[in-house]
């Protein structure tokens, strides 16, 4: 039986994906290959001394201690020094990388990846074949988008063991991003059969969403939550804000809310629930309330998205200059980490359309997934160029995907192309769905409409 048959048949033995994709450094420098116009001596190989430096430059990452008094961060402590003593034994050293891989997730902040790629590298020069810090590495490049490589050493690491779980739910992640949807579902199948888990029923959630089967992603992410640990209450948190997503792209704003605060009663000030929440607030017109969430949320986790919602928001409040300053942050860390969210950004504004298309192009090159490919319709849409945009957006929503964006976009590419039947259903259909998914979006949906502008 084929994968998406099977997931579509099988709600209950499915899968969820993981963690945020945060944009980071690779740590790796002793990878990085000499250009032609390097000297031979530039390209020979280190000195004693300079790998010296370097080994304990990483060390110095691997056993930094950690800045905070949460139960993650004690941890980290107690193996710190537990390995200070006794640096020999290897499972330290991954439980050591496991931990910063912990606090990364729950501080938000991408950073500590940089601790655990160093830990993966310490590993693997003592034992290049070690395969839980493999999987370590693996988790660094999905993290830092670099997903070729992600997928690569997931799948080398899945030919010593094809019962991996890691290495499959790493695969599955960098599939799906590369827009390789079959291969994605048949990693997190095989994830699902080995070992229905909240990693696997996370997973499904989200594949079975994109797949445009709400109902479905809704039961594997109930089926999530049951499966949580207690005593890791951050997957828990992530689970609920994507459940709380399917809400809110419904249109049911309530529940949406419910969900977000369900999270940050399971981890306080958890950017993601802030996110969802000062959502939750714009849409329900208390402008001032959003900015105040979204700021909390982008103190903790600067992320591109998080400053475009703060932008809107402190424009919904009246503070234009609050909301500029909030927008010239969305450009400069989308030009520097995030350039599908600034494409987006600046399609969706209707602002520099060379550059937002100039960026996402740059984006398909690594990243070719589902929102990768309808930025780059709208972008394409932007520019005038309808048939390009429209065969964009039709691969976009090849599987099904039913978010209120995706068919809004849809729906006005069609439009600019004279279908003016089918593009007019698709943008009510957005509408119908949640009418407060984006304020500029949707006053444009209107505009298209006639319903005013």
């Amino acid at each position: 039986m084929p994968p998406s048959e099977r997931i579509s048949r099988t709600p209950s033995r499915l899968c969820l994906a993981a963690l945020l994709v945060l944009v980071i450094p690779a740590c790796n420098k002793a990878e990085q290959v000499a250009t032609p116009a390097e000297s031979p001596s530039a390209a020979a190989a280190p000195s004693a001394s300079a790998q010296d430096d370097a080994t304990r430059t990483t060390r110095a990452l691997a056993l930094q201690k950690p800045n905070g008094s949460s139960a993650v961060d004690k941890e980290i402590e107690v193996l710190v020094q537990r390995i200070e003593k006794t640096p020999d034994p290897i499972d330290p050293w991954i439980l050591l990388g496991r931990a910063w891989i912990r606090k990364a997730r729950y501080a938000s902040d991408p950073g500590y990846y940089l601790n655990a790629g160093a830990v993966a590298d310490l590993v693997l020069s003592r034992e290049p074949k070690n395969r839980p810090a493999r999987n370590l590495r693996a988790a660094v490049l999905l993290d830092s988008h670099a997903f070729v490589e992600a997928k690569d050493l997931a799948a080398q690491i899945l030919a010593d063991d094809p019962d991996d779980l890691l290495a499959l739910g790493t695969k599955a992640d960098a599939a799906l991003e590369l827009g390789d949807f079959e291969e994605a579902l048949a990693s997190a199948q095989r994830l699902m059969d080995l070992k229905p888990s909240l990693p696997a029923y996370g997973r499904a959630g989200l594949l079975r969403w994109l797949q445009g089967d709400p109902a479905a992603a809704k039961k594997n992410y109930r089926a999530a939550m049951d499966a949580s640990d207690p005593r890791d209450p951050e997957p828990f948190a992530w689970v609920l804000v994507e459940a709380a997503k399917v809400f809110w792209h419904e249109g049911d704003v309530d529940g949406a809310d419910k969900g977000f605060d369900r999270a940050l009663s399971a981890v306080a000030e958890y950017p993601p629930a802030l996110v969802g929440k000062a959502r939750v607030a714009l849409a329900k017109g208390d402008a001032k309330r959003a900015a105040e969430l979204a700021a909390r949320a982008f103190a903790k986790s600067p992320l591109c998205e998080t400053a475009w919602l703060l932008g809107d928001a402190r424009a919904a409040a009246g503070d234009e200059k609050g909301a500029e300053e909030a927008y010239k942050r969305v450009r400069e860390i989308g030009r520097a980490s995030d350039k599908r969210t600034l494409a987006a950004f600046l399609a969706s504004k209707d602002k520099d359309h060379d550059e937002a298309l100039a960026l996402v192009r740059e984006e398909m090159k690594v990243r070719k997934g589902i929102h990768t490919t309808d930025v780059l319709a709208w972008a394409l849409y932007r520019k005038g160029d309808f048939a390009a945009a429209r065969k964009e957006s039709d691969v976009a929503r090849a599987h099904g995907t039913r978010e209120p964006a995706l068919l809004f976009h849809a729906g006005a590419i069609r439009i600019a192309q004279g279908e003016k039947k089918e593009g007019e259903k698709l943008v009510r259909e957005a509408l119908a769905m949640n009418a407060h998914f984006d304020a500029a979006a949707v006053a444009e949906a209107k505009k298209l409409l006639g319903e005013g502008g």
